[in-house]
């Protein structure tokens, strides 16, 4: 832990200024996530079809430290942070890969909190599969 994702900042990702608009750090969050769980053997996809769970996100939160820009190498660090019945929160970070030897810049860190829902948004638990896995990297953490 943490779950770590790799890209590239792409040009649409970036504004007039040639700096990442800050809410595509939310969509790198979002891929973060699904790649976790995709580390875990589980997909995102699997959760809504075969289980009627949707996790909606009820609070995000980012704060900015440094900017990205055009054809930067991006790490996406993600590692769930608590799981309380159905409540579910992801943390983030994310930083620029430097040159050989250096440390990442932490660019940006945040969170987003979930809460496990059927498809009307009742609130429903996650299904066991899913709940031991993460809570499994939570203690590896």
């Amino acid at each position: 832990m943490p779950v770590t994702t790799e890209l590239r900042v792409r040009y649409a990702e970036t504004d007039q200024m040639g700096i990442v608009y800050y809410a595509n750090y939310f969509v790198w969050f979002e891929l973060g996530r699904v790649e976790l769980l995709r580390s875990l053997g589980l997909a995102y996809s699997r959760l809504e079809t075969d289980h009627g769970c949707i996790l909606p996100v009820v609070s995000a939160r980012c704060r900015y430290r440094a900017p990205a820009r055009y054809d930067d190498e991006i790490l996406i660090e993600t590692r769930p942070a608590m799981l309380r019945g159905s409540v579910l929160k992801f943390a983030y970070s994310i930083l620029r890969k430097e040159g050989e030897g250096r440390e990442p810049t932490l660019l940006a860190e945040g969170e987003t909190v979930h809460v496990v829902c059927d498809d009307q948004l009742n609130r429903k638990p996650l299904p066991p599969k899913y709940s031991a896995a993460i809570k499994a990297l939570m203690a590896d953490g």
